[in-house]
């Protein structure tokens, strides 16, 4: 089944480049192993988490997508410390105003306290990036730089989701140990750009060997709960949803 999923997802393609000596066999073992290393989690939010409302400035529009609750629970009952960070041009671009932008936090914040989740801490990007660049736009390194040094995160130890490229990107740049993309939100669009082919039916992820090397995810996940499913955590409070 793992090489039927890897062929789909690789379009039949069988190169394995290890050119960030992350052995493909390696990749395989954590895989088995439950990825038991991973402490920390950083998740993009719009797409990602939550219905993407393309600048989103209502709170009452705040709706989390289909499995993110249960897969977010079991990530928190089984101790992995969990992030956001998100780019919010609108900010910079006039769309809306910081304050706005801290009410749908906030919602987000009371939807997940609902299913007894805690976000550990968030980092966010106002700049419009038509304005010139800036370091702490994805996939640049500031929102990492902030929550590393705010909470003492390890690389080694963390693991990036997000739907779009700037989300693999800047889990590669910050060398963190996993990239995920998830197929929600523009997760599809962005999966057929990087020429990988969408999951099977009935899968909830899976692996792409060589990844790395090739400046893919090192995996796709149809939701958070398939990436709950992907670090094998049991299920939170013995209830599937």
């Amino acid at each position: 089944m793992f090489e039927e999923m890897v062929s789909v997802l690789r379009g039949g393609c069988s190169r394995h480049v290890d050119n960030c000596g992350i052995k493909i066999q390696k990749c395989r073992n954590n895989l088995k192993a439950g990825m038991r290393d991973i402490k920390n989690i950083l998740f993009d939010r719009d797409g990602t988490l939550i219905y993407d409302r393309h600048y989103l400035s209502d709170p009452a529009k705040v709706e989390l997508l289909p499995g993110c609750m249960a897969g977010l629970r079991r990530m928190r009952a089984s101790g992995l410390r969990l992030f956001v960070v998100t780019n919010q041009s609108g900010i910079g671009r006039g769309f809306f105003t910081e304050a706005d932008y801290q009410a749908c936090a906030n919602r987000l914040n009371e939807l997940l306290a609902e299913g007894g989740v805690r976000l550990e801490g968030s980092a966010f990007c106002p700049h419009d990036p038509e304005a010139g660049p800036c370091l702490c736009r994805k996939p640049g390194p500031g929102m990492w730089l902030e929550l590393r040094g705010r909470y003492g995160l390890e690389a080694s130890e963390t693991l990036m989701v997000g739907d779009k490229p700037e989300d693999v990107a800047f889990g590669r740049n910050q060398g963190l140990a996993l990239c995920a993309l998830a197929l929600s939100g523009k997760g599809e669009g962005t999966a057929a750009k990087l020429g990988l082919a969408s999951l099977p039916p009935a899968a909830g992820f899976a692996e792409i060997p060589g990844a790395a090397g090739d400046g893919l995810p090192d995996l796709v996940v149809r939701g958070m709960d398939g990436l709950a499913d992907f670090l094998r955590l049991p299920e939170a409070g013995g209830e599937k949803s």
